[in-house]
């Protein structure tokens, strides 16, 4: 690469060296800055990288200039800051849906929107060996193509998998076809909520599915899915685990008020029933994930109505008294 090539990258390595080279604790001086470029086959003069530098800053760059004779430049602010990259990495590597490889792939790439001397405190906070992790790779391009079949009002066909004891797939059979309409994070999965011709409104674990592929023909709309509200969904399919929609009224020990509003949410209406009591009313998906989770607060829950659902949550938890008799 001839010299004036290398003038003309001049900025663009300046720019690197900034972003990758220098933070509040590590400043360049200005032989620092020379010697960097030398390294790179571009000689340059103090003047021209004073007026370099002031062209980095007039783009946007926050490069501030220390004085003294310890000082030098350094890049003062990114686009994410070192806390804000430590929340993205802790997502990133606690995300089940993502695999072991596909999450420090993403880390990795992470690292690079700090200076080096940053992303080093980044990987030392990296713990994804031995969690629990999607054995589907695929995943990630998954969640691509089902928003992109969402954006262009797109029904989908996809195989439906299943996990056999040695951990290899067992498909069920046929295809499957679907109206999509939206992706949701429960439970630490990845969920599409759609709308099949069986099921009627429903969902599927995003990491077992697989060959999904967009028919172009626009998805099946009525007022239910005009008028989906996701976070009430994923609020009442308790465990994503579908039933049959009820209202329940419920009584809970005052000990449980912070477990039932971060369950239902703030706006859920909750009455004082004695000292040490109150009751709600919420609607919920019927299921055993639902039972499972009012079972384990004990004497501290107890479902008041309808009868219907009382008689099946008292036969189901006196099943698992005789089970474990």
């Amino acid at each position: 690469m001839g010299r004036t090539e290398n003038q003309k990258l001049k900025l663009l390595y300046l720019k690197e060296l900034f972003e990758r080279q220098s933070d509040e604790e590590h400043l360049l001086s200005m032989q620092d800055i020379l010697d960097a470029l030398a390294a790179r086959g571009i000689r340059a003069e103090r003047k021209s990288v004073y007026d370099d530098i002031l062209c980095l800053q007039q783009f946007g760059m926050d490069i501030v200039t220390v004085r003294g004779k310890r000082g030098g430049y350094f890049l003062a602010s990114r686009t994410f800051e070192l806390p804000e990259l430590k929340l993205l990495v802790d997502a990133v590597q606690s995300s089940r849906f993502l695999s072991e490889r596909k999450s420090m792939q993403l880390i990795a790439k992470l690292e690079t929107l700090a200076s080096q001397y940053a992303a080093g405190s980044l990987r030392r906070q990296v713990t994804v060996a031995g969690r629990v992790k999607t054995m589907n790779e695929s995943v990630y391009y998954s969640v691509d193509l089902l928003h992109e079949a969402i954006q262009k009002n797109s029904r989908i066909t996809f195989r439906y998998f299943d996990y056999n004891l040695d951990g290899s797939r067992r498909y069920r059979p046929g295809l499957y076809a679907a109206s999509p309409y939206a992706l949701c994070w429960q439970d630490e999965n990845y969920y599409l909520v759609a709308h099949s011709e069986r099921h009627g409104l429903t969902h599927y674990r995003v990491d077992k599915m697989a060959s999904i592929s967009m028919t172009g023909e626009p998805r099946y709309m009525d007022a239910q899915t005009r008028e989906l509200d996701l976070s009430e969904y994923g609020k009442n399919v308790f465990g994503m685990f579908a039933g049959s929609r009820e209202q329940l009224r419920l009584r809970f020990d005052r000990s449980l008020t912070g477990v039932v509003i971060d369950r239902f949410g703030r706006g859920t209406p909750c009455v004082p029933d004695g000292p040490d009591k109150f009751i709600c009313t919420v609607e919920v998906a019927v299921s055993p994930n639902f039972f499972g989770w009012l079972a384990s607060f004990g004497a501290r829950a107890e479902l008041l109505s309808p009868a219907s659902v009382r008689e099946a949550f008292v036969a189901l938890c006196r099943e698992a008294e005789a089970a474990n008799s």
